[in-house]
């Protein structure tokens, strides 16, 4: 089956988003449309090991090619970032069971995949072309910090600063956002999201994992992650 797949244009052409719409976190930026797409084509071979840590392995290889099934114009974060910040018209809620569990165990492999790059790449991270950029504690701590309070207000949870640092905020903050989400899905939660919707809050949040665990994995000085993507 054909992959669907989404292209979200900024507000002024700048940049542009490409992103799967059955795949959550599977979701590429560039200068153009087209490229945003090549480069959605590039990272199928990198979502992978993704979808097989979500039991789901067989089904992504024998995926098809991209078909766009909606182009739409984002916001303008889009221009600024190349990322996707609103949803599509497909992505509306509620969701029934099988898609909401579905959306969840790809997040959930996100999470795992995430852990896993962070635990085996180099403390110190490859610096850019102007010598900036994050060490890997600094991309746990925004990752993990970003999820859990800023996405997981939106089903209405209110976490402490820095409460996910630990392991043990970790694994809880994990638990009751899932269980947020689910809530949430079934009108649990009275205060309802402006601008985003369910299925995009899932989405974004496996898409933000994943991109600083490819950030990570891009800029590793020990060579153990590109030697793990090699075998």
């Amino acid at each position: 089956m054909p992959v669907r797949t989404v292209i979200e244009r900024g507000l002024h052409g700048k940049r542009a988003v490409a992103f799967s719409l059955d795949w959550q976190g599977w979701n590429r930026g560039a200068k153009t449309p087209e490229l945003a797409l090549e480069t959605l084509e590039t990272y199928r071979e990198r979502y992978q090991p993704v979808a097989d840590l979500a039991g789901l392995g067989s089904e992504f290889a024998a995926a098809g090619p991209l078909e766009v099934v909606e182009d739409r114009v984002g916001t303008g974060s889009t221009d600024f970032w190349g990322i996707s910040f609103s949803p599509s018209s497909t992505e509306q809620g509620p969701l029934g069971e099988a898609e909401l569990e579905r959306g969840l165990t790809i997040l959930q492999a996100c999470w795992t995949f995430f852990d896993d790059v962070a635990a085996g790449v180099s403390l110190e991270m490859r610096k850019g072309p102007r010598g900036g950029g994050r060490d890997r504690t600094r991309i746990i701590r925004h990752t993990l910090r970003t999820e859990s309070e800023d996405f997981a207000k939106q089903v209405g949870l209110r976490n402490a600063e820095e409460s996910a640092l630990t392991p043990e905020g970790l694994r809880k903050h994990r638990e009751t956002y899932l269980a947020a989400i689910r809530d949430y899905n079934a009108g649990k939660v009275k205060r309802q999201m402006r601008s985003w919707t369910l299925p995009f809050l899932i989405r974004h949040s496996a898409f933000h994992t994943l991109d600083h665990a490819w950030e990570m994995e891009d800029k590793d000085l020990s060579g153990k992650a590109a030697a793990q993507e090699g075998s």
